[in-house]
């Protein structure tokens, strides 16, 4: 099995937005915002070669709506999905399998492309399985007022209309029948309802992604939580366990939105669990 960061490209969010009560004096210490109060943030997925699966987990915004739309996320960068994956020596088709995190459309976007005359939508992966789960796709298909502007309909219904989705249980290990892969899920649902984590087993490590539960390195201390979040209470709840769990088990948290830091290790101090460490993969681990 060979692990690969993928980056599909960088974009800037409002700090205060995603830091919430925190206030700019504090967090722009680790995330510095430019004249317009953005920081940098990037769309970081995992590509996972495990046999003859090609498992990719989320995908960033993809690249079919309007500029007006992308006008508002400040792209800047020059990385994409498929500039990542042609490096490797891999495209799009080759995929078995896409593990989205959650639905919204910077992690799932560029699941669904255009079609080649421009008049509808199809999945961007022709031969993989997309997987969710049944009470977040629910959620995301339904969407409540503050999130609807995150869950894209033309992101979502053409994984179901092309037969390609799949839904994982709790304990249900479908996901990775005929696979030796170490591939654990935590549900969290403080930012949306049943974000899925993956843990990985590497190398001798455990790599947990930690896609919204924490954005980037400045996001460790426990009231730094994003506004976007729907339940901030219980965000830090899950927090405190998921953070003191990856301390005692010296867990390395993989950052989907960190511009700058791939990974890091956390270390208890006597104001509670803090950063440890920064790396890239490539300090921890040898790509074969």
């Amino acid at each position: 099995m060979t692990i690969y960061p993928i980056e599909t490209g960088n974009f800037k969010l409002d700090g205060g937005a995603m830091f919430g009560v925190v206030p700019k004096s504090i967090w722009q210490r680790t995330n510095p915002a430019d004249a317009n109060n953005m920081i940098d943030l990037a769309a970081r997925c995992l590509l996972i070669e495990d046999g003859n699966r090609l498992i990719l987990i989320d995908n960033g915004m993809g690249d079919k709506q309007s500029e007006k739309f992308f006008g508002h996320y400040y792209r800047w960068g020059d990385h994409s999905l498929d500039k990542s994956l042609k490096k490797l020596g891999f495209r799009r088709d080759d995929i078995t399998d896409v593990f989205l995190t959650h639905l919204h459309f910077d992690h799932c976007g560029g699941s669904i492309q255009w079609n080649k005359d421009k008049t509808g939508y199809e999945p961007a992966f022709k031969n993989a399985h997309f997987w969710s789960n049944q009470n977040h796709w629910d959620w995301a298909t339904n969407p409540n007022a503050r999130e609807k502007a995150s869950f894209l309909r033309e992101n979502l219904l053409p994984m179901q209309e092309s037969g390609q989705l799949h839904f994982v249980k709790k304990n249900d290990h479908s996901f990775l029948e005929n696979s030796e892969l170490g591939f654990g899920i935590l549900f969290v649902d403080g930012h949306t309802e049943k974000q899925m984590l993956p843990h990985i087993s590497y190398q001798g490590r455990t790599i947990v992604f930690v896609a919204d539960l924490l954005p980037t390195v400045g996001h460790i201390p426990l009231p730094y939580i994003m506004g976007y979040d729907t339940r901030p209470l219980l965000t830090l709840e899950e927090k405190a366990r998921f953070l003191n769990n990856a301390a005692e088990n010296n867990w390395l948290l993989f950052f989907e939105h960190d511009a700058h830091n791939h990974l890091c290790s956390l270390k208890q101090t006597e104001k509670g669990v803090r950063l440890n460490e920064t790396f890239s993969f490539n300090e921890i681990f040898k790509t074969q």
